[in-house]
């Protein structure tokens, strides 16, 4: 009886075979995620450049990063979760938060193009006194709750699209939500890898006036779109 029995695998070898559709379709969606999620934030807009910029002067990275990335995430799997179908039902939240994000990125160029008239302050080489935690947290806040792209994209885009694997959405939004963490862990610490070219204030000076330009031409396409 037992030679009889041993001829033949043991059940979980069926569970784990019958599991294995099941596990490679969750791959899939989690791959497509994962490129879906890489192609909706690798791109220049204003949270990228503000992360950017931190990663160079090396400036509160990981809270920088650890905050763009959690907002993501949360957005993401809200957005899996069904709720992006209430924002998208509510235009004047919308709305509300569109021109908050105009007046913050406006306010921010501002910023930027008065750090670009003075090169002596851009570099750490001038002596240029760091950003406070709480400074660089509350515009990595404003950068990424204020703009209404991150709630139509990250939210409404990637919840409708995710929603369609049906069962495998979480997989899908799994995949969404690493390549937000892996997009922003790169920018952040890879930025340094820049510093020789940014120990040239004329190198801070342009970057200050590409955010600035960014900035700007954002808060222009987002009060044409109100």
């Amino acid at each position: 009886m037992s030679i009889f029995a041993s001829s033949f695998p043991a059940p979980h070898v069926f569970a784990a075979a019958s599991d294995l559709p099941g596990l490679l379709s969750g791959l899939g969606a989690a791959a497509a995620g994962l490129g879906f999620g890489l192609s909706l934030i690798v791109a220049i807009g204003a949270q990228n450049a503000f992360v950017l910029r931190q990663g160079l002067r090396r400036e509160h990275v990981l809270a920088v990063v650890a905050i763009c990335a959690v907002s993501d995430a949360a957005l993401i799997l809200l957005g899996i979760s069904g709720i992006g179908t209430v924002a998208a039902l509510a235009p004047w939240l919308i709305t509300a938060v569109r021109w908050g994000g105009v007046a913050f990125l406006v306010v921010y160029g501002v910023l930027a193009l008065r750090r670009a008239a003075r090169p002596g302050r851009l570099g750490p080489a001038e002596g240029a006194a760091p950003a406070g935690a709480a400074a660089a947290v509350a515009a990595c806040l404003a950068m990424t709750w204020l703009n209404p792209h991150v709630y139509l994209d990250t939210m409404v885009l990637t919840g409708s699209v995710g929603n369609g694997y049906g069962e495998q959405r979480w997989w899908f939004g799994g995949g969404a939500v690493l390549g937000s963490l892996v997009w922003f862990t790169a920018l952040g610490y890879g930025a340094r890898f820049l510093g020789p070219v940014f120990r040239s204030p004329r190198a801070w000076r342009v970057l200050d006036l590409v955010i600035a330009c960014t900035m700007f031409a954002i808060a222009a396409s987002l009060a044409m779109e109100a």
